[in-house]
């Protein structure tokens, strides 16, 4: 009886919508399984393709190189540099007591006037010497004391602006003079 069971299951034919009977399921999932692997291949191809295009046609990316900066040459012009005017001791002799200022001067010029105040300055060295000193010593006690200095400041800048004249657009050519150094001694 159990034999003739399992043989009415063979014989049977499928229902609707299932399984052919005799294994035919394999077959078909075996041909859609090969369609998705040709459509694969076929995919990573053309991928392959293009990008191969790509690089072919594409621009190339251009040197990573430092070029110079539109402008670059000017800009250095403008740009400020410090020349040193003088470092002397200077005596001062304005009310009861002697005294001895030690001094150093720096200059605050742009790129572009270096050469002519640097040339300027040597060739006139001993006469703005002796004006600075002038100038000290004609100093009152109280203007020698200010902690920017700024009448002996005034005084000097005005000086060697006289001396250096104009650059050719019509500006100072010094920016600043700066004191860095200015200590004061009694001799007494």
């Amino acid at each position: 009886m159990a034999e003739d069971a399992k043989k009415d299951q063979k014989d049977a034919k499928p229902a609707a919508g299932g399984p052919p009977a005799g294994g035919d399921a394999a077959p078909a999932k075996k041909k859609s399984m090969k369609t998705i692997g040709i459509v694969a291949a076929i995919m990573v191809v053309e991928a392959v393709g293009v990008f191969f295009v790509v690089s072919a046609t594409a621009k190339r990316p251009e040197s990573a190189e430092a070029h110079e900066i539109k402008g670059g040459k000017e800009a250095d012009l403008e740009r400020s540099v410090e020349l040193p005017l003088l470092s002397e001791k200077f005596q001062s002799m304005q009310g009861s007591q002697v005294w001895i200022w030690d001094t150093e001067m720096v200059l605050k010029v742009k790129k572009k006037n270096e050469e002519f105040v640097t040339k300027e300055l040597e060739r006139q060295e001993s006469e703005i010497k002796e004006a600075i000193a002038t100038i000290f010593r004609k100093a009152q006690p109280s203007q020698l004391r200010e902690p920017g200095l700024d009448t002996v400041n005034r005084q000097v800048t005005a000086y060697i602006n006289k001396v250096l004249g104009k650059d050719g657009e019509g500006k100072e050519r010094i920016e600043r003079l700066m004191i860095p150094k200015c200590k004061g001694f009694s001799t007494n």
